[in-house]
């Protein structure tokens, strides 16, 4: 068998399974990080999201602190910390005091979108400025808060200042992977939702990126979905769940995660389903051996670093056998 050699992460939205209260989806987001980790998982992104009922994700470092509390060594970050809700003093003294109780085992994942509608965007924001804007001058922040002490101003993250934390451009357009290149910091893709842009966005951070004291050359990570089930018929039947978390987000309704269904067609229209298919374009589907193939085609393409998948699978086993095959593909079992 051949062996795809590359570091496999999970990103995971914390969503609510239909039947479940909140506290389950956060038991069950712990849950799957323990099985990760014992998979040999690299790290371990939990998202932000806000006034989504439908997932669980809005105060993600409570959740980030949560899931290092529960686990031993896999890495635990945020896929990502959206920067326009938050000042960056804040987010260094949070990340710099989870770090000090969890040492070497934090990644700071820095989004450009408030991760909400403009209405509840409004209500968290930190000021009436767009602070979109403010974007690369926050980042900049942050690199100074975690920096060594001779870099410091008068303002310092206590805990934060020398910690060095990891800090990784999230981006779902062009915009941020030119950022991402001109600053030298690694930079992720959300390929799970807006896979438009992925060949532009991983090319264009290749080419402009600009070594930094961080990091030497580039380093790419391509979230992707995952669907690996024991047969490809399988596969198919629980994809239907993350068919209808799209038609969710494509109908604006708020509708918590489905089990399987035996047929989408009766469910969505053609419109609603080719909206909803074009987000989801990118995803690893099947058995062990569809996975492989898909996998091995997939970088020869893009030859990326480091693979971060979400799965949205209803059943919580199959949900972790999904990323047990996955590790077996990459590890040529």
């Amino acid at each position: 068998m051949s062996n795809i050699q590359i570091p496999l992460s999970v990103l995971n939205l914390a969503p609510i399974r239909e039947g479940q209260e909140a506290k389950e989806a956060i038991d069950a987001m712990v849950d799957l990080a323990q099985a990760t980790e014992k998979m040999g998982y690299t790290r371990y992104w939990i998202a932000e999201h806000h006034n989504t009922p439908t997932l669980v994700s809005s105060a993600t470092s409570i959740l980030i602190k949560h899931t290092l509390e529960h686990t031993e060594h896999i890495r635990v970050g945020s896929g990502g910390i959206m920067l326009p809700n938050h000042s960056p003093l804040v987010v260094a003294e949070q990340f710099g005091t989870m770090t000090t109780i969890y040492p070497n085992r934090l990644d700071l994942g820095l989004g450009r979108a408030p991760g909400t509608d403009m209405m509840t965007a409004s209500a968290l924001r930190r000021s009436k400025n767009d602070s979109v804007y403010t974007f690369p001058n926050d980042i900049n922040d942050l690199l100074t808060y975690f920096g060594p002490k001779e870099n410091q101003g008068y303002v310092k993250a206590h805990p934060g200042v020398g910690t060095n934390i990891p800090i990784y451009i999230l981006g779902s357009s062009t915009e941020s992977a030119v950022l991402a290149a001109k600053l030298g910091l690694p930079y992720a893709f959300a390929s799970h939702f807006a896979p438009r842009y992925m060949d532009e966005a991983i090319s264009i951070y290749r080419s402009q990126f600009q070594p930094s004291e961080y990091l030497d050359s580039p380093y790419m990570i391509v979230c992707l979905n995952v669907i690996a089930a024991e047969s490809d018929e399988e596969a198919k039947v629980e994809l239907t769940t993350m068919q209808q978390f799209f038609l969710n987000v494509v109908r604006g309704t708020k509708t918590l995660l489905q089990p399987p269904v035996e047929n989408m067609d009766h469910i969505w229209s053609l419109p609603e389903k080719q909206m909803a298919t074009s987000m989801s374009s990118v995803t690893l589907l099947g058995g062990k051996d569809s996975i492989r193939k898909q996998l091995m085609s997939f970088q020869e393409k893009y030859n990326v670093d480091e693979l971060m998948g979400v799965s949205y699978i209803y059943d919580p086993d199959k949900q972790k056998r999904s990323y047990e095959i996955l590790k077996e593909v990459v590890d040529g079992n």
